[in-house]
């Protein structure tokens, strides 16, 4: 921790009543949705004026807002942006949580001075990708929840960027930002804020010894509140609440336990030390229970800060949530909602006969004063001293309340008592002003246009077949089918990095049996953690040896800034995960990759608009669609977990209600889960619509030698297509 800074509380509102509810039971910061681009589409959210209000609201208490925008953005929604942000902007809205590349490049370049929070639906998991959004203009970084306390002391450490943390809330049981579940099954994409929660459902793991069917993807939610010292200590910037979904009293509670406790540490820190601090400081039993009180699912859990993952951290026998206590509501709907602080103003007016009114508010070293007509004698019924005070006293719509009211007035003066309203008005409004301005605000900021942007490259067309591999026996039967002829068409090759570290010798043998003309990529894991530093060292070494790989494929914001770091000479090409979804978001990759694989979320008329600007692309015409990429994992969960065992990757099955089954790629190296969809997705139907514009890529990732001959014969001779069901994704419907 470093000295003399404190940690910010971050609280979620998902209204109004929950943004005064945060900011009454102290905390210092509050993130909120307006009406467009929030990831949670099903909140009440903000209307433009009840946010701007909440903006100067908070300015005055100082306190900031962040305003999300942390979904992606079509194309065609991009015009809306600028219009959209404007107004909030002008008011000295504090920073915005961004997920998409592309809201990231147009705030950047049309609001110059607003600050860029990178979203944790970003999945940024390590250094490398924090230093690179660092140096792309981000200040601070949300990343995974599921990162350890140590991984991100580690990140703040290499990047120094500011790091925002989680602390209470509900949990994900993908990594945020790459969960494809709900929106290929459902047509309800996360990545626009519209998730239908499958991970909520009842499965039937197969590995379970017997078919039982439970809730293996459900996280029972995170309270921190006991690890205050720990977190605390090792230096992260903000603290993040989660539940703008949840009720103003969910959010006005758990912020004023979480400052009572932070609070409480810091005292207890500068009377006897860290150490000491830490053994002495403790959580009251009625606190502890009055948080698992608001809005938790069955049973708590302290989240990654400390474990990997778990079966503990699993609501395996129910996801549903806690009934609340109305006591407890009330009182807080009381304390901090129905009331709120106000700053204590001193007011004296003078009325003397002859002379201008004037009417004085001061606050701390501010004071303003209004000068108003002159006053009348009064000819029947004179204005008194008490009725000014009680005018000037009505300031309940106001962040001011009065703590001494002097008035002198003659006897026989006359004021109409609306001049003297709209002199309280005019006073509070110009002392509001002094304090905003005083903070940096303005009624109007509005600082010059944006400086030159990232230099962009220009790239050569790019087309032919690409292929995606997993195992040795799937590279042999490509090697094989494409020996002579039938093999001139392929353009790239990508090859698990696992599998090259593995089998080093026998991949190098068989990439010699693979078209010349071809480039070999080297894909990277979804997920690059802090843990995965080893891996990365000796891959590059490897890499470099090896001397046949052109680059990489990389799949988050960490690969890309692995490679930009540390892969001098080597080059990347961004995977569907690391989301283009607009020209801007192409743009921006323009100037760290060289060619980008359209995303699954987008129908056909989508993707179609992004073709022809510059970037080189593919497009996955055959694959089983990663829906889930997790840190927990499914055998932990079952109390089977095998990582001590040669085999470094494993398969399971997952089956939902309707018996469907979605494969599980068990990966022991990096302790990660991927889970895939029930069927593959195939374009063989429609291949004509993409021929000759550009890469078409096939995905092997479960296949045998004898299908991935198969789905080459149907995909490149036009056979009838080997397997039974399959899904065309986003093609049609696109998602909302």
């Amino acid at each position: 921790m470093e000295k003399g800074k404190k940690v910010e509380l971050l609280s979620p509102a998902g209204n109004t009543e929950g943004f005064y509810g945060a900011v009454h039971a102290g905390a210092d910061a509050v993130y909120l949705a307006g009406n467009r681009f929030g990831a949670r589409a099903y909140a009440e959210n903000f209307t433009t004026e009840a946010l701007l209000e909440c903006i100067r609201y908070g300015h005055l208490l100082n306190r900031k807002l962040y305003l999300t925008v942390n979904t992606l953005l079509k194309d065609s929604e991009m015009g809306e942006l600028y219009e959209y942000l404007f107004p909030f902007y002008r008011a000295g809205l504090d920073a915005v949580i961004v997920q998409d590349l592309g809201v990231f490049r147009f705030i950047r370049k049309h609001f110059p001075g607003l600050k860029l929070h990178v979203s944790t639906q970003m999945t940024v998991c390590g250094s490398y990708g924090a230093s690179l959004l660092k140096e792309m203009g981000a200040c601070r970084i949300v990343p995974a929840r599921e990162l350890s306390l140590e991984e991100l002391v580690s990140m703040k450490k290499r990047s120094l960027v500011e790091i925002e943390a989680f602390i209470h809330g509900a949990m994900c049981y993908c990594y945020s930002g790459q969960c494809l579940f709900s929106s290929i099954l459902g047509g309800r994409s996360g990545n626009r804020g519209r998730c239908a929660q499958p991970c909520r459902l009842p499965y039937t793991p197969e590995d379970s010894g017997k078919a039982v069917e439970c809730y293996p993807l459900s996280l029972k939610d995170m309270c921190t509140i006991e690890h205050m010292p720990q977190l605390l200590e090792a230096g992260i910037d903000s603290f993040k609440i989660e539940g703008r979904m949840k009720k103003p009293e969910y959010t006005a509670g758990v912020t004023a336990v979480y400052r009572h406790y932070i609070d409480l540490y810091y005292k207890l820190r500068e009377q006897m030390g860290p150490d000491k601090a830490a053994r002495a400081y403790r959580v009251e039993k009625a606190d502890l229970d009055r948080l698992s009180s608001l809005y938790i699912r069955t049973g708590i859990q302290d989240g990654y800060y400390f474990r990997r993952n778990g079966r503990e951290m699993i609501t395996l026998e129910s996801p549903a949530y806690r009934g609340s206590d109305e006591a407890v509501l009330s009182e807080i709907r009381r304390d901090y909602i129905d009331a709120g602080p106000k700053l204590p103003v001193e007011i004296k007016a003078v009325f003397r006969v002859g002379r201008p009114g004037t009417v004085s508010f001061r606050y701390r070293e501010f004071g303003s004063t209004i000068t108003g007509a002159l006053v009348e004698r009064a000819e029947r019924q004179p204005v008194t001293e008490d009725t000014i005070r009680k005018q000037l006293g009505k300031l309940g719509d106001s962040i001011f309340r009065g703590t001494e009211i002097l008035v002198e007035a003659d006897a026989d003066c006359f004021y109409p008592l609306k001049q003297i309203n709209e002199m309280r008005r005019a006073a509070v409004r110009e002392l509001e002003e002094q304090i905003l301005s005083a903070g940096g605000y303005s009624a109007e900021y509005c600082p010059e246009a944006a400086g030159p942007d990232i230099a962009q490259k220009t790239f050569a067309r790019d087309q032919g077949l690409a292929f995606s591999l997993c195992s040795l026996s799937q590279l042999e039967a490509l090697a094989e089918w494409l020996s002579g002829e039938k093999g001139k068409t392929a353009l790239r090759f990508y090859i698990d990095g696992d599998l090259f570290l593995e089998e080093r010798q026998a991949v190098i043998s068989l990439c010699g049996k693979l078209p010349r003309e071809s480039s070999f990529f080297l894909a990277l894991p979804y997920i690059l953690r802090e843990t995965d530093q080893a891996w990365l060292d000796a891959m590059l070494r490897a890499v470099r040896e090896a001397g046949i790989f052109r680059g990489f494929l990389v799949r988050s914001m960490d690969g890309l800034g692995f490679v930009r770091e540390r892969g001098e000479g080597l080059s990347c090409r961004a995977d569907a995960g690391v989301y283009a979804w607009n020209r801007e978001a192409l743009e921006e990759l323009s100037s760290l990759a060289e060619g980008y694989c359209l995303p699954y979320e987008l129908r056909t008329g989508e993707q179609n608009k992004l073709l022809g600007f510059g970037l080189p692309w593919e497009k996955i015409v055959y694959g089983r669609i990663p829906m889930m990429i997790t840190a927990n994992c499914l055998y932990r969960t079952l109390g089977r977990c095998r990582k001590e065992q040669p085999a470094k990757r494993r398969h399971t099955v997952l089956k939902d209600r309707y018996r469907n089954g979605f494969p599980v790629s068990v990966n022991c190296a990096h302790c990660m889960n991927i889970i895939y969809n029930s069927v593959p997705l195939s374009l063989h139907q429609t291949l004509d619509r993409w021929r000759g514009r550009g890469s078409l890529r096939m995905d092997f990732t479960l296949e045998s030698p004898g299908e991935v001959k198969a789905l080459l014969d149907s995909f490149l001779k036009g056979m009838p297509f080997p397997t039974g069901k399959y899904t065309t994704g986003h093609e049609k419907r696109g998602v909302e």
